[in-house]
């Protein structure tokens, strides 16, 4: 069983969800969208409440009210949490989720603890809770069908961007014996300065992503997990002046 929320009616039309039980919980670990975001009390447990985005937007689009619906409902369904004050929450895009074998039901890591955000939640809004809780519907969704109707859909999107890119090389090469000599040997002058250039790209990246693996050892040892220093909080993100994408960028 899967519980369906509504957010608040001025943060435009966005669905809230969350697994009946821990066993759901697993299977919406397992077949989420690339759309979710994720939801959890830190340090305590917590239901794991998801927030599905719209195409084309990020954690850092998210609007304040509908991040406080999220918290208010994943602090309300945590037996501790419900009863503090100044409660932390974690939230983090579904596919920076890491699952193992050797993990609990319900418990998880992530890729990347800087893809995780950390807010701080006062107090309990009954008025927030009551008008969520009006909305709710009981569904049981064929999760594994919708995470495959989604996979095949971003393959084919994929193939079709492929198939274009390999025309448009052909109509160039059809083009090309067209060209006067003087600009054919122009642009294959470009070419080798541009082919010399990406041999560089390519030595530096796989420098940094060496660099990188080394320093994700001890996180690909699950010694990292929802550890509250690795995380970067909305403030901090803020007061740096980098976006999303800039980290993700970063850290790839």
């Amino acid at each position: 069983m899967v519980l369906y929320f509504k957010a608040r009616p001025d943060a435009g039309d966005y669905t809230i969800y969350m697994g009946a039980d821990k066993n759901e919980n697993e299977e919406l670990i397992k077949y989420g969208l690339p759309e979710d975001v994720w939801f959890h009390v830190d340090k305590v447990s917590s239901a794991h409440v998801y927030l599905r985005l719209k195409k084309g937007e990020t954690i850092d689009t998210i609007s304040e009210g509908l991040l406080e619906d999220c918290a208010q409902l994943v602090k309300a369904h945590s037996i501790q949490g419900n009863k503090m004050n100044n409660v932390e929450v974690v939230y983090t895009p579904w596919s920076n989720l890491k699952k193992s074998p050797s993990m609990d039901v319900g418990q998880v890591g992530f890729h990347n603890p800087r893809m995780v955000r950390v807010l701080t939640v006062e107090k309990r809004v009954n008025e927030i809770i009551n008008r969520l809780n009006k909305t709710r519907v009981e569904r049981r969704p064929d999760l594994k069908g919708s995470y495959k109707e989604a996979s095949n859909a971003a393959e084919k999107a994929e193939r079709k961007m492929q198939l274009k890119e390999k025309v448009s090389v052909n109509v160039c090469i059809s083009s090309w014996s067209y060209l006067p000599v003087c600009m054919q040997n122009f642009v294959m002058s470009l070419t080798a300065r541009a082919m010399a250039s990406n041999e560089c790209l390519q030595k530096r990246k796989e420098e940094i992503e060496r660099l990188e693996k080394e320093k994700w050892a001890e996180i690909r040892s699950y010694k990292g997990l929802m550890v509250a220093e690795k995380m970067t909080s909305n403030r901090q993100i803020a007061s740096a002046g980098r976006s999303m994408q800039e980290m993700e960028d970063e850290f790839v």
